[in-house]
């Protein structure tokens, strides 16, 4: 097990560069669902506004 962490003395190089990488790969993941939720609330309340405004026209 000890020869497969240390992959041949270059241990220090590539685990770290693994971890960074998901690190990445998990703020992408992150960032790209919270800005999809903002959309869908400014969506949700620019179909609202629009829906008072028909409302309002109607009457």
């Amino acid at each position: 097990m000890h020869d497969f962490l240390d992959m041949g003395g270059y241990g220090l190089y590539v685990w770290p560069s693994y971890g960074l990488a998901a690190a990445v790969l998990a703020w992408n993941i992150w960032s790209a669902l919270r800005l999809q939720r903002i959309a869908l609330e400014h969506a949700r309340r620019r179909v609202a506004i629009a829906k008072s405004d028909a409302e309002r026209a109607a009457h």
